[in-house]
């Protein structure tokens, strides 16, 4: 059905693919794995029409679409969910379905395949939940009926449950004799839906490999090289600061409320800990994040700062009493069109500026400085959008490190990043941890919470129903809890502790 030969491809003089390679046939599922920049979302925007190729070329079919548009590639079948939600915000769902040329009886008809039967088709884009989005993203795809289908990242942004939901829908599309190409930098996900797996490296292909039980390490291998590997452990955690018993918190939240969703949460955040939320879709996590970082008012309760009750009316507020928020969706983020050294710099511009013009070498000083310590790739560091996720993502927690923070609120960090970038992450939020910060952080994978957090909290029904340390917090023990299966008996040991 496709095959790729000789690619070579990038953006400006950047080289992103040199030399790639790769079959597929009919009904097969190929995975397509590597750290970010190493070239897996430019692999697809080649074969789609997005990127035409500086080398090689791309054959659907034995048709060569090398030059093809993305509109042509559609009307031969091949679709292409994009890592990014690819709707208007402030549109509704039904007239971003328009746009999209394809009919909302067969949209709709796939969002029930993939349990969203409800959906209100004249709900705007912009107050729907962004894994909502990703699955709306998947049924338009497939509404389209398309022979080969390129996922980046569809589940990057979806726990556990509505994951298998997508897995499912796939398996069925595939039976037909369809065949899919998937991105993905969670591991487990290599057996469940790959036959085979293409590793990529710097823009080269290091490996083919059939995925089976414990291929799962040969590919990290592959994607870090030996040598990286090898320096990639998660790092010791550092004791933490010692903090006097009686000085308050830097982070209390009682009895918080907004909306349907969360209700009379309570919580403590110390300084120098790490502090894991773990919850299925919708339970009230990313109220509680925005609250506490003034995008949303709430309904009731209050939040404390170092003892004192604040109001936030906006963002900026929460900023300056020091709660900076790294979200999931980078592009809420960053600005697009702007150089990394203006994303670093932008919240630190008022303590740089002197009457109007800015500091420009302390500026330069700053941003060098949080640069070098996330080791964020510059190659591209005149347009933001030209960076790899990985690295966007890396911006932002850049962002605050030159500018400064308390508390730092990270909801899914390492959403859609690879597993070398993770740990980087992780081994920087436990050494800010040391360093005195407190960290209040989201994940929708499981299992990084007791690699990352002291601590870990599961919210269920808008409501904290689990509290424990890090080392009970294995998957298991959160995800029953996170179904509210262990709602009861973890409610009644509270109680009986009071």
């Amino acid at each position: 059905m496709l095959q790729v030969h000789n690619l070579t491809a990038g953006y400006g003089p950047l080289t992103v693919l040199n030399d790639v390679s790769l079959s597929l046939a009919s009904g097969a599922r190929l995975g397509v794995f590597g750290h970010n920049g190493a070239g897996k979302t430019t692999l697809l925007r080649c074969i789609v029409g997005a990127l035409h190729p500086r080398q090689g070329k791309v054959d659907v079919e034995g048709i060569d679409t090398s030059t093809a548009t993305v509109a042509e590639n559609v009307r031969r079948g091949i679709a292409f969910v994009p890592q990014g939600h690819n709707v208007f915000p402030n549109l509704t769902v039904a007239q971003n379905l328009r746009l999209a040329r394809v009919g909302v009886k067969a949209v709709t008809e796939r969002l029930a395949e993939l349990g969203i039967a409800d959906l209100d088709l004249g709900a705007y884009i912009r107050d729907l939940p962004y894994p909502t989005l990703r699955l709306i993203d998947l049924a338009r795809a497939l509404a389209s009926d398309p022979r080969l289908l390129l996922l980046d990242e569809i589940t990057a942004a979806l726990p556990a449950d509505l994951s298998e939901r997508v897995f499912a829908a796939v398996r069925r599309w595939r039976e037909r004799g369809n065949a899919v190409i998937f991105i993905s930098h969670r591991m487990a996900e290599v057996s469940a839906l790959c036959d085979r797996a293409t590793v990529l490296r710097d823009g080269v292909t290091v490996g083919v490999i059939e995925t089976t039980h414990g291929s799962e390490e040969k590919i990290v291998s592959l994607m870090l090289g030996a040598e990286v590997a090898k320096l990639a452990a998660a790092a010791e955690r550092a004791p933490p600061p010692a903090v006097s018993r009686h000085e308050p918190p830097p982070l209390e939240v009682r009895d918080l409320s907004c909306g349907p969703l969360l209700d009379r949460v309570s919580f403590s955040l110390k300084a120098g800990e790490v502090l894991g939320v773990a919850a299925l879709e919708g339970q009230g996590q990313q109220e509680l994040f925005d609250c506490i970082a003034g995008v949303r008012r709430p309904d009731g309760g209050s939040i404390l700062v170092k003892g004192e009750t604040l109001r936030f009316r906006h963002p900026a507020d929460a900023i300056r009493a020091g709660l900076v928020l790294v979200p999931a969706n980078r592009l809420q983020a960053l600005l697009q069109q702007r150089s990394i050294r203006e994303n670093v710099a932008l919240p630190a511009f008022r303590r740089l500026a002197a009457w109007g013009p800015i500091a420009m070498a302390a500026e330069r000083r700053r941003v060098e400085a949080a640069v070098a310590r996330l080791q964020i790739d510059t190659r591209a560091e005149s347009e933001l959008r030209r960076l790899s996720g990985g690295n966007q993502q890396k911006v932002v927690i850049a962002r605050w490190l030159a500018s400064g923070f308390r508390t730092l609120l990270c909801f899914d960090p390492t959403r859609g990043i690879d597993v070398g970038t993770k740990r980087q992450i992780y081994a920087l939020i436990r050494e800010l941890a040391a360093s005195g910060a407190a960290v209040l952080l989201f994940t929708s994978e499981l299992p990084e919470i007791p690699l990352a957090c002291d601590r870990a909290l599961v919210l269920f029904g808008g409501r904290i129903v689990g509290e424990m340390p890090a080392s009970e917090a294995d998957e298991t023990t959160l995800l029953r809890a996170a179904h509210g299966l262990a709602a009861h008996s973890l409610a009644a040991r509270g109680e009986a502790s009071a």
